[in-house]
Formats: structure tokens, C-alpha cells, sequence
């Protein structure tokens, strides 16, 4: 009988980077790499596990922008053709190589892992949302999802349709795809402010995740810290992050990926070869990086040793015990002294398993098998498993929090990105005057086209993403353009709309280049629309502490 459980949640999100108008796009290769070193190797693992009957839960948020480039035929095609290149090159390493018998073998690692990634690929024919599902179905994976294109929801919050259109969205486009309706969201960001209980509520979302400090600083003192949910007043639950059992996971400075045995992931050769040598798998005029990586961290300094898979994967096992008995531990203390079962609940962004930390999966696959099989006191759950096991709960309102930078909202609101939100609200404002003026009645199937799409560049415009790269200064220029490009197409939409001069081509072109969702509906945005303004209500009415656990919910 186990006596607490601990619950892994991988959040599977990446912005929607499609350019068709390029026959190779750099950005592009972030879906690339995340496919290649995160999901397949990810879904390989949950698949061994189900055929060898090893018991494990665990749960996988996936985006609603992820999702689109999942299913996108177009890079379907280009991640195949990635895919052959990198075997190419591999190939060509183990020639170039044959005088480092330790290299040549790692070359050869790589062109396996390039070839088992490809066949899973071909076996579910581009569409990885297959098994995944399955997973679902077959009740060891609970997939969830978030908002359209991960707005940091409290950031719009000014404009309650717009926060609408990125909820409503995005579930009805993860349900479009997999036939549900998922139980939990991963707010963007852990991004949480009062009043977002309520669409969640309405839209049939039974939880959803903060920050330790959100919960800490709730509105009521918790009686168990973050260790059992607790209900908001609209009656959804909100688990907190355990700090102890994640910052060990992603912290490359104190936690396990900064092991010196463990692979180095800035040496790649698509740096450090000659570039007229590794072009051919560049797919532009740019370095970038393969996957071919054949250094381990070693230590702090320049100087890198070779890498042993082999050792990794020891040290991997390693720490996956080191993790667990430490996990144990804290749920044999806080059994003891809460009276009823604790949850630790382990959020994580996905890409840390595999891409950002090569033995990531395998550390994982490591705990499960543990968990499963060495230990009794601990038990792999899922939120709703949880939930359904253990329904009641303290009611508190969480406190406003993300899980950024100093807690709250520094990194998506700067001095460095604050200008996106001027083009933000005014085209939030603008969308809601155009499905007034142009969405009623008998809407011509042509101005129907126009308000779509103009949704469609209003959500794309607000992914947390643009202002998060900005603000680290990685690819800044690019995610300037992009919040840029997408402004400038939704007002050139918008006057042709209001000027009664649609041009049908330039509409097509448009629909093309950013053809995700393609059920979205401008209707959110119309005054009659479910929504309301509550969310609106309950953040002020919180700031002026007017709020009442017995408000219309």
C-alpha cells in the first residue's frame, strides 16, 4: 500500500514555425530536433514499457501549436527529408572517422537512432498523435494540452474574449485530433491570475498547474503546502510544483544533467566541422546543429572528453535511484505528519527529456521501472487518477504567479519586449469591433474567410514564445518579425475587410502560410459569446477584495 504518489507531467510545446515560402527554413529545425531527440525517443520508451507490462502513469501535455506541426503534412515531408540527410551524414562520419574507432562507434549510435527514429516515423505514416493516443486508451498516459498558442493568459487578461479564443481554441483543436476532451490544462507558462477558474471551469477542465509560490500565498493558508491540490472557488483544482523533486531534474548547475559523464550538448559537429562538409545537411547557409555530438561536459573548461553512452546510461540509472530514494523519503515524512496520502507533483517542460539532457529519457524510464518494480511507499499517478481517489480538498484562490524568472511575469513583460502588447490589445480591440461589424447575419462565406483569419494572426501574434526569445536574446530578431509579420496581416485583413476590398489570392496565400486550426471561430470574439467578462470581474474584484467564495461560479 503505497503511502503518498508522485506524479511527472511533461509539458510538449514548441511555437508554430512553418515557412513554406522557403524550401529550408533555420527555425524550422527546433521542430526537427524536438521530434527527432524528444518525442520519438520519448514515445519509444512508454511503448517498450507497455509490452514489457511495466504499471506506470504519467502525463503529457502536448500544444496546440505542437500539435499543428504534428500534423502538418507539409512538414511531415521536410522532417522526413531531415531525417535521411542526418543518416547521410552519419554515414559519411563513420567513414571520415574510421581512424577513431571510439568516434566511429558513436557515429554509428547516431545513425541507428536516425534510422529508429525514421521507422517509427513511417510506421504511423508522419502522424506521432497516433500512439500517443493510444497510450491514452490504454490508460498509462493522460494527454492534456493548453491554450492555442500558449498566450501567457494573464498578460490578455485586459481583453477576456481573447483569453476565450485561446482556451476555447485550443481545446477544440486537441479535441478535433484525438476525440476528447482532455481533463487538465497546462496554463502557458504556469501563468495564473484570479478569475481564469471560471472558463476553465465551464470548458470541463478539472485541473491545471501553478507555481509553489501561487499556492503558498493562496487567499487561505493550505493545510498541506503543495502536497494535495487545492480548489479554487470555481471549483477547479490547482496542483503546485514541488521545487525539491524538479530543480534536481533541470538544473544543469545543481541538478543531475550537469554530470560530467553525461553528453555535452553545445559541442555538435555541425559547428565544429567544415561547413562545405556538412552543408549538404544544413539545409540553408547556416550552421546548425545536427545531433552528432561526440563530447561529454567533462567539467567547466573548453577542454571536452569522449563521450560513452554507455557510462551515461550507468550514471542515468544512478541518479534515477538516487531521485526515487529521495522521493521516498519526503513522502514517508510528509505521510507522516499530513494524515492522508501527499501527491509531489513534477512538472517539466518535455524537451528537457532528450533534447536538452540526451539521457533524459532514459532517467525516466529508469524511475518508472523502479518506481514499478523496488519500491512499495511511492505510486505513479496522474492528476485526474488522483483526483478521482482522492476528491476532497481545502477551497483557496491561488495567488497570481508563473513559473518564469523572480515568479511572476518579468521575462514575457520587459523593457526589451513591452512594445508586442500595444499591437496586442489593439488588435484584440480591433478583432471584437470586426466581429461586430462583419459577423452577424448572414455572413458571406468570403468575410467569413477574412474574420478567420484574422483570429489565426491574433493568436499567433500572442505566443508566449516571441517575448520570452526576445527577452533571453536568442533569435530575438526572428521573434521580433514574427510578432511583427503577424500584426501587419491581421491589419491588412482587417482594412480590407472594412474597405470591401477583399482580394481572394492574397486571402489564399495568407491561408497557407498560416493554416493551423482550421475550425477556428471569429464568433468568440462576438459581445454575445458565453464568456463574458467574468474574467475581467474577478480580477477586479479581487484587487478591490470584494471577492466571495459564493459568486455566481
Amino acid at each position: 500500500m503505497s503511502k503518498g504518489y508522485l506524479a511527472f507531467v511533461l509539458h510538449a510545446h514548441l511555437p508554430w514555425v512553418r515557412h513554406p515560402e522557403y524550401d529550408a527554413f533555420l527555425e524550422e529545425r527546433w521542430f526537427f530536433e524536438a521530434v527527432t531527440e524528444t518525442y520519438i525517443p520519448l514515445l519509444k520508451f512508454f511503448r517498450q514499457l507497455v509490452e514489457e507490462r511495466v504499471n506506470f502513469k504519467l502525463t503529457l501535455s502536448i500544444s496546440p501549436s505542437l500539435l499543428a506541426m504534428l500534423e502538418d503534412e507539409l512538414l511531415q515531408e521536410r522532417y522526413r527529408d531531415h531525417l535521411q540527410k542526418l543518416i547521410r551524414l552519419a554515414e559519411r562520419e563513420q567513414d571520415r572517422l574510421a581512424h577513431d574507432g571510439h568516434l566511429k562507434w558513436l557515429a554509428g549510435i547516431y545513425r541507428d537512432l536516425f534510422r529508429q527514429a525514421l521507422d517509427i516515423y513511417t510506421e504511423f505514416d508522419g502522424r506521432l498523435c497516433t500512439p500517443f493516443r493510444k497510450l491514452h486508451e490504454r490508460g498509462v498516459l493522460e494527454l492534456i494540452t493548453t491554450s492555442a498558442t500558449h498566450g501567457v493568459l494573464p498578460l490578455l487578461a485586459a481583453q477576456p474574449k481573447t483569453v476565450e479564443a485561446q482556451v476555447v481554441t485550443g481545446l477544440d483543436y486537441f479535441e478535433s485530433v484525438f476525440g476528447f476532451r482532455p481533463q487538465g490544462m497546462w496554463l502557458p507558462e504556469c501563468g495564473w491570475a484570479p478569475g481564469l477558474d471560471t472558463l476553465l471551469r465551464r470548458e470541463g477542465i478539472r485541473f491545471f498547474f501553478v507555481e509553489s509560490h501561487g499556492v503558498d500565498h493562496a487567499s487561505v493558508r493550505p493545510l498541506h503546502g503543495v502536497y494535495t491540490p487545492i480548489y479554487t472557488p470555481a471549483g477547479v483544482a490547482a496542483f503546485g510544483r514541488d521545487r525539491a523533486s524538479t530543480k534536481e531534474v533541470w538544473s544543469a548547475e545543481e541538478g543531475f544533467p550537469g554530470d560530467p559523464d553525461y553528453r555535452e550538448f553545445y559541442r555538435d559537429i555541425g559547428h565544429d566541422a567544415d561547413f562545405h562538409y556538412i552543408q549538404s545537411a544544413m539545409g540553408g547557409d547556416v550552421r546548425s546543429d545536427t545531433g552528432l555530438k561526440y563530447f561529454r561536459i567533462t567539467g567547466p573548461t573548453p577542454h571536452k572528453e569522449p563521450y560513452n553512452p554507455d557510462v551515461g546510461r550507468d550514471k542515468a540509472a544512478l541518479h534515477a535511484a538516487v531521485f526515487l530514494d529521495k522521493r521516498v523519503s519526503q513522502v514517508e515524512y510528509l505521510h507522516s505528519v499530513m494524515g492522508v496520502p501527499p501527491i509531489v507533483t513534477a512538472p517539466f517542460d518535455a524537451e528537457l527529456f532528450g533534447h536538452w539532457w540526451f539521457e533524459g529519457p532514459q532517467w525516466l524510464d529508469f524511475v518508472i521501472r523502479k518506481a514499478s518494480f523496488d519500491y512499495d511507499d511511492v505510486e505513479l499517478t496522474t492528476l485526474s487518477g488522483y483526483l478521482d481517489r482522492h476528491p476532497v480538498h481545502q477551497v483557496a484562490q491561488p495567488a497570481t504567479s508563473t513559473w518564469g524568472h523572480a515568479g511572476y511575469f518579468e521575462t514575457w513583460l520587459n523593457s526589451s519586449n513591452d512594445w508586442i502588447y500595444d499591437h496586442l490589445i489593439e488588435c484584440g480591440r480591433r478583432m471584437q469591433g470586426l466581429a461586430e461589424r462583419h459577423g452577424r447575419g448572414r455572413v458571406a462565406p468570403l468575410h467569413e474567410r477574412v474574420l478567420n483569419q484574422c483570429v489565426r494572426e491574433l493568436l499567433l501574434a500572442q505566443s508566449s514564445d516571441w517575448p520570452f526569445i526576445i527577452s533571453n536574446g536568442t533569435s530575438a530578431e526572428y521573434a521580433t518579425r514574427r510578432v511583427k509579420d503577424h500584426v501587419s496581416r491581421f491589419h491588412t485583413l482587417a482594412d480590407a475587410l472594412d474597405n470591401d476590398r477583399v482580394d481572394q489570392e492574397a486571402l489564399s496565400v495568407l491561408e497557407y502560410l498560416d493554416n493551423l486550426f482550421p475550425d477556428v471561430d471569429y464568433r468568440l470574439y462576438r459581445g454575445d459569446a458565453e464568456a463574458g467578462s467574468t474574467i475581467d470581474d474577478k480580477m477586479e474584484a479581487e484587487r478591490q477584495g470584494t471577492f466571495s467564495l459564493g459568486r455566481e461560479s
